[in-house]
């Protein structure tokens, strides 16, 4: 009766845990896609002019800025486990390098980039994260979120150079989602297509 009992409370544990899960992938990926469509900014992007590539540019800016926010709160939760956490840290990294690049890129446009917000007005779901694991389906969320994001817009800039820049970042962005899956012992590719 006592075996029944664990098995019965393990499979409750079990569910909790899957919900939560999935609540924060569902969260991680409402807050890019969100972002993402944050000022019309993907919606303006179909008259292809110079113009709506600026706007194009400062959404993703907008979206790595969340990124690297994003992985500040992993790593400030003192959740992750030392390997974990320098990869949080060298994807936070990335991301940065992706930031300044697409500031550069508004600027030699002739724009204004926007600026990054404060962590705390990014209004993550701090209070879920309460594991590793919890913390690395967030990211997975907002990674997939992001690389989606990018998929979208790769083919409706004017300058096609820019449609080069952002698949690329397109191609790192899946790569972390990938990792990140792999680190929960999730299927790291989980579909043909991304989308």
């Amino acid at each position: 009766m006592e075996v029944a009992m664990q098995d019965n409370k393990l499979e409750k544990e079990g569910r909790r845990g899957f919900m939560r899960t999935q609540g924060l992938i569902t969260l991680g990926t409402m807050a890019a896609v969100t972002l993402g469509r944050s000022g019309g900014a993907w919606g303006a992007t179909m008259s292809k002019n110079p113009e709506s590539d600026v706007s194009i540019l400062n959404t993703a800016l907008a979206l790595e800025y969340q990124a690297i926010a994003a992985y500040q709160v992993g790593a400030q939760s003192g959740l992750l486990q030392k390997p974990v956490l320098d990869v949080a840290v060298k994807f936070q990294g990335q991301h940065k390098a992706h930031a300044q690049a697409l500031a550069g890129l508004i600027h030699k446009m002739g724009g204004s980039p926007v600026e990054a917000m404060k962590v705390a007005d990014y209004h993550f779901p701090v209070e879920k994260l309460k594991t590793q694991a919890d913390v690395l389906q967030f990211a997975a969320g907002l990674e997939k979120g992001a690389a989606s994001a990018y998929l979208g817009v790769v083919p409706v800039f004017h300058d096609k150079d820019l449609s080069k820049a952002a698949a690329s970042i397109l191609g790192d962005e899946t790569m972390h989602w990938a990792i990140l899956l792999n680190a929960l012992g999730q299927d790291p590719v989980p579909a043909a297509f991304i989308g």
